[in-house]
């Protein structure tokens, strides 16, 4: 089960013994992959103007390095300034599959506390068809509000 109170706590240490915004976000993934054998594949991508950059995944390579404010999943989460749970992604037409045996996704915005600015995404992908649970976005929520926190200031 995804604990991000957990998960935010590993982080905390981490943090608190000098690991540096690198560390942090592979940790991140790292911890919420681990978490579930539903989770296939799980990454971060940073905002840089318009355009989606992965920073840290833990799963299969994917083509999709850059994705563009407005495109698929990640881009639309982005435009729309909302987290997106997707059930089936064979339902959506401008799906941009990093998988073929990708079948659900969910999106959770990493957002600056005092602003609301988007600094970039969670991104997690399963093979399962509606794989991700409202219980998981709000997991997958304390996680991304304390990976905000790290961005403040820049």
């Amino acid at each position: 089960m995804l604990d991000g109170s957990r998960i935010v706590s590993r982080l905390d240490t981490e943090s608190r013994d000098g690991a540096d915004r690198d560390a942090l976000l592979r940790l991140a993934v790292q911890e919420i992959e681990a978490a579930s054998g539903r989770f296939d594949w799980v990454g971060i991508y940073l905002l840089d103007g318009e355009t989606l950059t992965l920073h840290n995944y833990v799963g299969e390579p994917t083509e999709h390095t850059q994705i563009t404010v407005g495109h698929g999943v990640c881009g639309t989460a982005v435009a729309e300034d909302r987290n997106i749970n997707v059930p089936d992604v064979r339902a959506l037409d401008n799906y941009i599959a990093c998988s073929v045996e990708t079948r659900s996704e969910i999106v959770v915005l990493i957002r600056a506390a005092e602003t609301g600015q988007v600094y970039g995404q969670l991104d997690l992908d399963s093979d399962r068809q509606g794989a991700f649970t409202e219980a998981d976005e709000i997991e997958l929520r304390r996680v991304a509000d304390w990976l905000g926190g790290l961005f403040s200031g820049d």
